[in-house]
């Protein structure tokens, strides 16, 4: 139902275009977002009809007269009757506070158990009128040591238009991203531009370039024996969930949505 309603309204829309060395799954269908995977999480916010605040580093998490105090990095101190952790396990254990002594030894165990890869994303953007002469949308790279997909993005969403340059988004492998997580990022972008040209040589020169570090890229082992979420305090309730408790795909996040929301709704 999630598919065909997003379907429905143009979020999602099948994937037609050639992606090479893509694994077919039985029973499985494929998807792309023609305005980006970012709208998909925009349009549910804006089902929700809640008031959307972004740019808040969460640091510590304390315990108030029955309400949850959340401070950020910026701001303020704010009190909340409910609150919900989906960021990365190991953000969720990085915070300061009440929250520290609230996760028992047990939960604590089992937060640092979960693991997930590393990997460098790149983006180029191109003028106008730019031409990326290739026979496929994406492509999977089996056998490069930095590059594991390269998608030319305005061609996988079916969206190539004269008025807009076309851009290109690189995928660095697992093992090169663990190997360069704290290298210096200039030196990164010019090592992954470099295995590009070598792939294909027929690029044209980017107007600009971003190079982005995903220290929490895929979920490699979810957080055992806890589906979909984890209740870490009940009165007032205090509850962590996402990917990091499934896995890292579109079923994954809403398996521990629907699993969070049950939840809320019962303590309700």
């Amino acid at each position: 139902s999630f598919y065909e309603d997003l379907v429905s309204h143009g979020v999602l829309e099948p994937l037609t275009a050639p992606i090479e060395g893509l694994v077919e799954k039985e029973g499985c269908s494929d998807y792309m977002a023609p305005q980006g995977i970012s709208s998909v999480v925009k349009y549910y916010l804006k089902q929700s009809g809640a008031d959307v605040f972004y740019e808040h580093h969460v640091t510590h998490i304390s315990l108030r007269d029955g309400k949850w105090e959340v401070s950020w990095k910026m701001g303020p101190p704010e009190l909340f009757d409910v609150v919900i952790l989906t960021m990365p396990v190991p953000q969720i254990l990085q915070l300061q506070g009440d929250i520290v002594n609230i996760i028992n030894e047990r939960q604590k165990q089992q937060l640092e158990s979960a693991s997930y890869s590393s990997r460098y994303a790149l983006g180029l953007f191109y003028e106008a009128g730019a031409r990326i002469d290739v026979p496929w949308a994406a492509k999977y790279i089996s056998d490069n040591p930095c590059i594991r997909f390269i998608s030319i993005d305005n061609k996988k969403r079916n969206i190539e238009s004269p008025e807009i340059g076309p851009s290109v988004v690189v995928h660095t492998t697992v093992t090169f991203g663990s190997e360069h997580l704290d290298s210096d990022p200039a030196e990164v972008q010019q090592l992954i531009l470099s295995h590009l040209e070598s792939l294909v040589p027929c690029l044209p020169k980017a107007a600009s370039v971003k190079c982005q570090k995903w220290r929490y890229s895929q979920v490699t082992k979810a957080v055992p024996n806890c589906p979909g979420k984890m209740i870490l305090h009940t009165q007032p309730l205090l509850i962590c969930g996402g990917d990091g408790f499934t896995c890292s795909n579109f079923d994954g996040c809403i398996e521990s949505a629907m699993s969070l929301a049950e939840a809320v709704k019962s303590h309700l």
